[in-house]
């Protein structure tokens, strides 16, 4: 009986003799490089920037969440060779696409990443690979953009589609890829099985879905999810504010309820790579089809306000010390999006920063992960030594990102006026008056 593509992909994947290319080296493509070596695995990472290649190549991470030591054996094993050239990956067996999808100016999914990695494939794809998206995009995708220039091939019989989307949480000491779920949705039922069985040996529990466009969907329910629940929770604290009552009281009492509730914070803004962007890959896709999604759009308006929110308790703040923010000198604590991780895409510290300095304040930032940020208008800012001296001239410290590597207790004992978007410097005693959001 004559073997089939199905059964030869499947076999290298079991015997580990699968050849493995993932576009993309990021957040999300590094951590699947480094499993699937370590599972044995041949892994040839792809990406266009020359340095992340260099390093890799020299084995040295540039993720927090992979340590150099476990990079370097595999590097010196031989099994991760790095490569800016489609060419080089003509003979894998396995291409994951893990690009960039971020938003353009109105919100609208900027495809190019996907649409310029697939491209390429398609014309070195050849009858027996599977190729796997995992950026996160607007249901029907897979369907609409990868099949259709995979469509030569055969797809489901001579070549395999699959969508399975990333679950990264930069940071998190709890989960990682092997120990988070991985959903996959296949295009047929080969796809499927395919797909299935390569995440099975890096993950210790693999989701099948019915479609990759139920795949695609399952990404976007999860972080619209988040942002629209941290959307309530901010609107939650202006009312609290215009109500005179502690919001962080509020939802401390109410997670005490062992059903039906689940607590969310409210914060400076949203940040990151998922949770500020990927509603509004599911929100363009209604429009498409005449819906409003209205949860999305309200708690989109709601988070992105926040930086607003923030700077007017600034300047409220600096009011009752009788100076205004014009020439005040202020120090923001964290630019990364997230504590102790060294990211700062889209997070609110720099709409802060951005907005303070229009309003002529003399601001500085310390973060200890971000030695330099790039602002609005292109300018530069570098981190600034935390030091007594600096929180004895401070006239406000605003807190935007609570990293665990700040002494909270000193920092209140030493600066007069801290404005805190996270709840981390009440309690502690000292000289500063503590303005909470």
């Amino acid at each position: 009986m004559k073997t089939t593509y199905q059964e030869t992909i499947l076999q290298r994947i079991q015997d580990r003799q699968a050849v493995i290319s993932v576009i993309g080296v990021g957040y999300v493509g590094l951590p699947l490089v480094v499993e699937f070596a370590k599972q044995g695995f041949l892994v040839r990472p792809l990406d266009l920037d020359e340095r992340k290649v260099t390093s890799i190549n020299n084995g040295i991470s540039y993720i927090e969440d992979i340590p150099t030591s476990e990079l370097a054996p595999l590097v010196a094993a031989g099994k991760i060779i790095a490569t800016t050239s489609y060419d080089s990956i003509r003979d894998v067996d396995v291409v994951i696409i893990c690009v960039p999808t971020p938003l353009n100016k109105t919100k609208d999914p900027d495809m190019s990443y996907i649409i310029q990695s697939i491209g390429a494939v398609s014309e070195i794809a050849h009858k027996g690979m599977l190729v796997i998206l995992e950026s996160t995009t607007y249901p029907g995708t897979t369907e609409e953009i990868i099949r259709p220039m995979l469509s030569h091939l055969g797809v489901g019989e001579d070549v395999f589609v699959a969508f399975s989307p990333e679950r990264i949480d930069p940071g998190n000491k709890n989960f990682g890829l092997h120990n988070t779920p991985k959903v996959v949705g296949g295009i047929t039922e080969a796809c499927l099985d395919v797909a299935v069985t390569l995440y099975s040996t890096i993950v210790k529990k693999v989701v099948p879905v019915s479609s990759p466009t139920a795949a695609e969907m399952v990404k976007l329910l999860e972080n619209t999810f988040r942002s629209v629940n941290i959307g309530m929770v901010n609107e939650m604290a202006l009312m609290c504010d215009k109500l005179g009552i502690d919001i962080w009281e509020v939802i401390n009492a109410a997670a005490t309820k062992p059903f039906g509730f689940m607590p969310f914070y409210p914060g400076p803004g949203l940040g990151g790579h998922c949770i500020p962007v990927d509603p509004h890959y599911l929100s363009w896709k209604l429009k498409t089809l005449n819906y409003n999604a209205r949860f999305i759009n309200l708690a989109s308006e709601i988070n992105t306000s926040m930086p607003i929110y923030v700077v007017d308790k600034v300047m409220n703040a600096l009011n009752d010390d009788s100076k205004s923010v014009k020439n005040s000198n202020i120090l923001v604590l964290g630019v990364a999006y997230k504590p102790n991780i060294d990211d700062v895409r889209e997070s609110p510290a720099l709409d802060i920063i951005d907005l303070l300095r229009h309003k002529g304040g003399n601001v500085v930032y310390h973060d200890p992960y971000i030695p330099s940020v790039g602002l609005e208008g292109g300018t530069t800012m570098n981190s600034t030594p935390l030091d007594d001296d600096l929180l004895k001239r401070v006239d406000c410290v605003v807190v935007v990102t609570h990293h665990d590597a700040f002494d909270w207790q000193h920092i209140v004992a030493t600066t007069r006026l801290i404005v805190d978007t996270r709840h981390v410097t009440v309690g502690y005693k000292g000289g500063a008056r503590i303005v909470s959001i």
